[in-house]
């Protein structure tokens, strides 16, 4: 049996957050081998700058599973979280992240304030990056393209 491509089904939400307006970035929760959820940014859908892709899918997944504390659940995301997501990555309690793309500006885990390695940090989950990270940054440059000619 074929294991599911946790990724590719971010870069699927990505794909459908940029056909919104919205910044291509997909999140995967993944318990058990299965998705709970899947979503993309949707900030400017519901005027909600809180609203990106990894807070949604942890939405989600706690609302599925019953449970505010993911610990073994997986996240897998199309680009390096930002701070905020950080901290909801760490207050679930989620067991391993994976994300395609870093994100030198605004990212929060290997880029930025590294925000799983400071001490105020009470749940750090294992980290993967770069997981199909030329497709990621690909629909971001194009996207970005897209809007700012010349």
């Amino acid at each position: 049996m074929k294991r599911p491509d946790f990724m590719e089904m971010a870069l699927i939400e990505a794909q459908a957050a940029a056909g919104r307006g919205e910044v291509p970035v997909g999140a995967v929760v993944a318990f058990g081998g299965e998705a709970v959820c899947r979503e993309g940014n949707r900030t400017r859908e519901l005027t909600d700058p809180t609203a990106h892709a990894e807070i949604l899918a942890i939405r989600q997944a706690a609302r599925a599973l019953g449970a505010e504390r993911l610990t073994e659940a997986d996240l897998y995301v199309t680009l390096e979280p930002c701070a905020m997501c950080a901290g909801a990555i760490s207050f679930a309690r989620i067991r391993r992240l994976y994300f395609g793309a870093a994100d030198e500006k605004g990212g929060a885990v290997v880029s930025g304030p590294r925000f799983f390695a400071q001490p105020t940090c009470h749940h750090a989950p294992e980290v993967y990056g770069g997981f199909r990270e030329a497709e990621a940054a690909g629909l971001l440059t194009e996207f970005f393209r897209a809007r700012r000619p010349g």
